[in-house]
């Protein structure tokens, strides 16, 4: 029985990673992004009556919060490489916005709305942190293009630094609110073990949550990716063996820096995505930066299909079964209200045209890195209703995966040809 089940097993992981590299040549310019088949496939996967045990992330707590965080650090790397707006105060007013304006309006949004869902303080806290962070790996038509991904006037534009803010807005942001949610969770998990009085927490969270470990993560990155750099780009692969690895060490860099920021007490996750951005503006015009971003989009594809798939069989498996009519409201609310007045909130003065910051506040995609920090937090402490928590939070990302992986292609198709009209 053993065998037989390990044996459906492959086949099941078969189709999907076969379904990760034929996908993309179907779907690519439709209205529809592979997330969506992984999800529905995994439905089914788990449901048939053929033996495989349905995912349950309440139970495999560890499984599941380390699968979704080698998913998110692949996805940062992969978002860090893409990215060749050199960072700056200006340069990135967007990313900014979003980060310092944004993001904290959502977290605290999706607090009040689980806060007015009965759930505890602590609960509703870990709600709103575990939804903080975006994630364009599920919808990545507004995700910007890859070295080399564009015509040659794109590429121009690129390496002027010029992408269409849309894109850049929601894929920077995306490598950055990754890490910085960290705090919003490490906040919530000290209310359930310390209380909310701020005497029992205020000043370690500070000191060591949001200072030493956001400060230790950009420095480790900024390092790591420096060294990393050096090593990359201080040869060219001139044999057949070397040219069969090219781009590898964008996977081995990003568990070196990862693992080993979160050895000395820093934020991994930011370091991840810091390194990446010192990889790509190391040498900006090399071709060899296109084979790290392969094998580091690669990577990052298996990744999602994988999570999606075992997402997929969680829902067949009952983990959206704890909703009630008022957790589905709240899961709409925070796809269609909370994160789109967030937006708008911290796009005010902007200078920008009105349908881009619309678009910008609509694509607040929650996915893999709200898996993550939820598994993570019910690790590390006790929190009342985890069962429904997890509800919400897997019915939010498969409203946005279904919403936003629907509407990313014509929105975006939409924007370009409004601007080709104003030219």
């Amino acid at each position: 029985m053993a065998l037989e089940l390990y044996n459906v097993g492959l086949v099941v992981f078969g189709i999907a990673l076969f379904g990760i590299a034929v996908l993309p040549r179907f779907v690519s310019d439709r209205a529809i992004s592979m997330p969506i088949f992984f999800v529905g496939f995994g439905m089914l996967a788990f449901g048939l009556p053929i033996g495989l045990p349905p995912p349950d992330p309440l139970e495999q707590g560890t499984t599941t919060e380390h699968l979704a965080e080698l998913g998110v650090i692949v996805a940062l790397m992969g978002v860090g490489l893409k990215i060749d707006r050199v960072p700056g105060l200006r340069a990135w007013a967007s990313t900014w916005r979003l980060l310092a304006i944004t993001m904290p309006l959502s977290i605290a949004g999706a607090a009040l709305l689980g806060w007015w869902l009965g759930l505890v303080v602590p609960t509703a806290v870990l709600l709103g942190a575990c939804l903080a962070p975006t994630d364009p790996v599920l919808a990545s038509e507004v995700q910007v293009g890859g070295p080399g991904m564009g015509s040659e006037a794109e590429e121009a534009e690129e390496t002027a630094g010029m992408e269409d803010e849309v894109r850049f807005a929601l894929t920077s942001e995306a490598g950055l609110n990754d890490g910085l949610a960290f705090p919003f969770t490490n906040l919530a998990i000290a209310f359930a073990l310390v209380g909310l009085a701020p005497g029992n927490w205020l000043g370690e969270w500070l000191l060591i949550d949001v200072g030493y470990k956001i400060v230790v993560g950009v420095i480790a990155g900024v390092v790591l990716g420096y060294l990393t750099a050096r090593l990359v780009f201080a040869t060219e692969p001139d044999t057949p063996v070397a040219e069969s690895v090219q781009g590898l060490e964008a996977i081995a860099g990003t568990l070196l820096v990862y693992g080993a920021t979160e050895l000395v007490g820093g934020y991994g996750f930011i370091a991840v995505f810091v390194a990446a951005l010192i990889v790509r503006h190391y040498e900006r015009t090399h071709d060899y930066n296109r084979s790290l971003h392969e094998i580091s989009e690669f990577a990052e594809q298996v990744m999602m299909g994988l999570i999606m798939l075992f997402f997929g069989g969680a829902i067949v498996g009952g983990l959206l079964e704890p909703l009630t009519l008022e957790g589905i409201a709240a899961a709409v609310a925070i796809v269609f209200l909370v994160r789109p007045l967030a937006g708008i909130v911290g796009f005010l003065g902007f200078e920008r045209d009105i349908a881009e910051r619309a678009t910008i506040a609509a694509f607040g995609v929650r996915g893999i890195g709200s898996f993550y920090y939820l598994a993570y937090g019910l690790n590390q402490a006790a929190f009342p209703d985890a069962d429904r928590l997890w509800a919400v939070v897997g019915a939010v990302v498969l409203i946005s995966i279904v919403v936003h992986g629907i509407t990313a292609t014509p929105a975006v198709r939409w924007l370009e040809k409004r601007a080709e009209a104003r030219e």
